[in-house]
């Protein structure tokens, strides 16, 4: 074996004894093949990368610092009340099963009343407007009357801009200076031309002889002629 690499007895007889030796061009081919090799190697290294594909429904910004991200607001936009998930209603009266009932939002009385297990029998239910939408919290009836507001006693008509009378006129030949002053828009000093008038005449005859005091206008005597008599 020569060299250390070869037995001898494997190289063909020709060839024995003969050197082996590489020229330039032969290096050059080889270190050729080598460079394309690992130019080859590097392209498909680099065509076998995993392809990044962009999300089509990308997700909301994230919060940063751990503060959540709030949505922007439009300002004036009403912000919705969250509707009730029942009603309650308290049925009263005449029902098979008077007490609290819980309804759906938008029931109606007649609803309401079923849901009570309804009137009992012989009960009036014109009073009730059984297509009315209840609300919670209110309170139906069933054959009681409610509580009706007390009647109001009708006053005595008043003329638009005059006072309103007293509960007694006063009687222009008996009153007092103090009775006169509590006449409305008669002060002292009127008050004491009415008596000197009086006075001076013996009594008044009838109320239209006001007008004759001093200071007793046509006005003046529309707004005492409620609260004066003879």
């Amino acid at each position: 074996m020569r060299g250390g690499w070869i037995p001898e007895s494997v190289v063909p007889e020709r060839l024995r004894g003969s050197r082996w030796a590489l020229a330039p061009r032969h290096v050059a081919v080889v270190a050729i093949i080598l460079l394309l090799g690992l130019v080859w190697a590097g392209w498909s290294l680099f065509h076998s990368r995993p392809e990044v594909i962009p999300d089509a429904h990308p997700s909301p910004p994230s919060a940063v610092g751990g503060s959540p991200v709030t949505q922007p607001s439009t300002p004036g936009a009403p912000t919705p009340s969250p509707s009730p998930q029942e009603l309650v209603v308290d049925v009263a009266g005449k029902v098979r099963r008077p007490g609290l009932v819980r309804a759906k939002p938008g029931s109606r009385v007649a609803d309401v009343l079923a849901l009570a297990g309804g009137a009992l029998p012989g009960v009036d239910l014109t009073s009730l407007n059984l297509a009315r939408q209840v609300s919670d919290g209110e309170q139906i009836l069933v054959g009681i009357p409610g509580n009706a507001p007390p009647p109001t006693t009708p006053g005595p008509a008043t003329t638009p801009g005059a006072e309103p009378p007293t509960a007694t006129p006063v009687d222009l030949n008996k009153a007092t200076l103090a009775d006169l002053e509590a006449l409305p828009g008669v002060g002292p000093v009127l008050a004491q031309r009415i008596l000197d008038w009086r006075t001076e005449h013996g009594r008044f005859t009838t109320i239209d002889e006001l007008q004759e005091v001093t200071g007793v206008g046509e006005k003046k005597f529309e707004s005492l002629k409620p609260h004066v008599h003879v």
